[in-house]
């Protein structure tokens, strides 16, 4: 994530893997432990795993050649970790990194790994790691809030409170009063990072189960930091991930601004480069991760790359690239549904692509690394865009203030769960969005860097708001896109669990519910809204159209409606 030049859609997106990509890393990797079955009976919670190892026999990989490539690896459903092991090893490649429950393990190999790996039945596929999301383009307007003390409205809000209409339009505030979120209810944000140092954030944020699952890649990321490669946890390089995250559970303190749930525990699963690619195995630990330590929510502001739709099938792609989307469809299907199925709501953005995505037809943006090489490629029913159209993934369209769907936002009567505010860069009526934008935490860190906090504390970013209270400021940014909406519909599942769940004596009394009640309560209180009139609306300014399909219960643009979080704990 390029700081301030970086687009905020998370269609701008970047690709670190083609076939047969070198994906060479630097400092140890940690073994995650040999994670416990899902119960088939419904979600199910366990104790934190222990620091121990899971006990594997290592074999020696055949052959002598350089193990100079990296590839994650899905090993075939009735395989075992060790025999899974011995698969590799006959291929020429030893085992880094592994993902026990769903399956999944990091491979050091040659070049002819792949063509070797593909003739071993004991191997479902073979994928290099990829990535996404980006913040958005900074646009004209800037606020200074230089309040002393604590400061509130008449209705007890945050200072902040008059920039946010899209708390208003889901009545937030309103339902604060009667559920403002348990601590005992855990919200991860797979994303960039957060930025645990944040004043609204620090009171939230869990640092003992927060956890980085990235290694900088200098290729992509440029010169590391750390010595290992690999920075601490609590740091967010791209800003993304924070203003997710603030969107949630910001601190209702009379500083700043407040989020949709302040009273639950944020967990931050960092899954993101720096640069803003997020890999497969970097996405799958980290929902694995996410079932085992008893998450609640979590939100994914991203998509897995290099593909915008990943095509087992894609008549235009090579047997390689066929077979690697293959695998990686599997490998992100295991771990949401081994997330879901330990309790996980999962919470998705629908993208930025402007597309119907009830009848996909052409892809014109992958792979898009190396860079240059997107084709236009020919796209079908069996296609997925990771891990958003995967099956137990609530998925979130992005809406305008005028109550429109967002010029960019994709839309999908057979998709789109529920709708929530992203803001828009115009309206429906052709009027500029001014205003139109969320507002959301943002790292002190990422302005600093790049000159734009004066001596006297303030932001000189056009698109930043400035809070100060004695002394001490803090810093807002608007941005843009279903990265936007995702976290307000989280946010919203977070107050269902903590109005609704039950606590969980093995786990020291943490609320719990299941994943499939959050999503009905979600959807039977979210505020129906009626296709445009007349259905087909023309964006100014973007040379698209785009047709809304439905009726007001349920339809292409907006699901099953707003969310509404008033509604959602008034039950």
């Amino acid at each position: 994530m390029r700081r301030s030049q970086l687009l905020a859609l998370l269609a701008a997106v970047v690709l670190l893997a083609g076939v047969g990509v070198v994906l060479t890393r630097r400092g140890d990797r940690d073994r995650p432990n040999a994670r416990p079955t899902p119960s088939p009976t419904g979600p199910s919670r366990s104790a934190t795993p222990s620091a121990t190892p899971s006990a594997t026999v290592r074999p020696t990989p055949v052959g002598k050649g350089p193990r100079d490539r990296e590839y994650d690896v899905v090993y075939a459903k009735s395989v075992t970790q060790n025999d899974g092991a011995f698969a590799v090893a006959e291929a020429g490649g030893e085992v880094v990194l592994e993902v026990p429950a769903a399956g999944v393990v990091t491979v050091r190999a040659g070049r002819d790994f792949l063509q070797r790996a593909r003739t071993d039945k004991r191997i479902y596929g073979v994928v290099p790691n990829r990535a996404i999301g980006r913040p958005p383009v900074p646009e004209e307007g800037r606020d200074v809030h230089p309040g002393e003390g604590v400061r509130r409205d008449d209705n007890g809000n945050d200072p902040l409170a008059d920039l946010q209409w899209d708390m208003d339009l889901i009545n937030a505030a309103r339902a604060r009063r009667v559920e403002a979120g348990d601590p005992r209810v855990l919200v991860a944000v797979i994303d960039t990072g957060v930025d645990r140092t944040h004043p609204d954030l620090v009171e939230a944020y869990d640092t003992k189960l927060s956890r980085n699952f990235v290694t900088d890649y200098p290729a992509a990321d440029g010169p590391c930091e750390e010595k290992d490669c690999t920075d601490p946890v609590g740091v967010d390089p791209g800003g993304h991930g924070t203003h997710v995250a603030g969107t949630i559970v910001a601190a209702a303190d009379g500083f700043g601004m407040a989020g949709v749930a302040p009273g639950v525990r944020l967990v931050d699963l960092r899954a993101g480069q720096d640069s803003g690619y997020f890999f497969v195995m970097a996405t799958v630990r980290a929902l694995v991760y996410a079932g085992d330590i008893g998450v609640d929510v979590a939100n994914m502001s991203f998509y897995v790359d290099p593909w915008l739709f990943n095509c087992p099938n894609g008549v235009d792609d090579s047997p390689d690239e066929r077979y690697e989307q293959r695998a990686a469809i599997e490998a992100v299907r295991r771990a949401v549904d081994y997330a879901r199925s330990r309790g996980v709501t999962l919470v998705a953005a629908a993208g930025n692509e402007h597309m119907d995505t009830d009848d996909p037809t052409t892809d014109v943006v992958s792979p898009n690394f190396p860079k240059d090489t997107e084709r236009e490629r020919r796209i079908s029913d069996d296609c997925h865009v990771l891990p958003t159209t995967l099956p137990n993934v609530v998925q979130v369209s992005s809406l305008a203030r005028d109550r429109v769907k967002a010029d960019y936002s994709n839309y999908g009567a057979e998709n789109i769960t529920v709708t929530a505010p992203g803001g828009s860069f115009r309206l429906a009526d052709g009027s500029a969005a001014s205003g139109n934008r969320t507002l959301s935490t943002y790292p002190e860190r990422l302005l600093r860097e790049e000159g734009l906090i004066g001596r006297d504390g303030t932001s000189s970013d056009p698109d930043a708001v400035t809070y100060c209270r004695n002394g001490r400021c803090a810093y807002y940014r608007y941005l843009v896109g279903t990265s936007m909406a995702a976290p307000h519909a989280a946010g919203v599942a977070a107050l269902i669990v903590s109005k609704y769940g039950t606590a969980d004596p093995a786990r020291r009394g943490q609320l719990t519910m299941d994943p499939r009640e959050v999503e009905r309560i979600l959807v039977e209180t979210a505020t129906p809204l009626p296709c445009p009139d007349p259905p087909t609306v023309q964006y100014p300014g973007r040379s698209y159209s785009a047709t809304c399909r439905g009726t007001r219960e349920r339809n292409s643009f907006y699901g099953a409606g707003l969310v509404d979080a008033l509604a959602a704990v008034s039950r």
